[in-house]
């Protein structure tokens, strides 16, 4: 499991640690620990915040990733 974990987190070659994918992974988790908050706290927050915010941090991170693939490093033969 953190292997996977891992191997999501890091870049095409599975070892160079990818800025973009962990900003990805703090928000989302930043978007749902804020929403168990407000509704543990009886705050009102609707489905569609939660949505629309989901989707603010995915598009904008998947972007982000989409404009930086030609910079990332290239497996080694080995890996392939």
């Amino acid at each position: 499991m953190l292997k996977l974990l891992l191997q999501m987190l890091t870049g095409k070659d599975n070892e160079t640690h990818d800025i973009a994918r962990w900003s990805w992974l703090i928000s989302l988790l930043t978007v749902i620990i804020v929403s168990a908050w407000n509704t543990i706290h009886n705050i009102s927050y609707t489905l569609t915040e939660f949505a629309q915010s989901v989707g603010i941090i995915s598009a904008a991170h998947g972007a982000a990733i989409y404009a930086k693939k030609d910079t990332e490093p290239s497996p080694t033969e080995t890996d392939k």
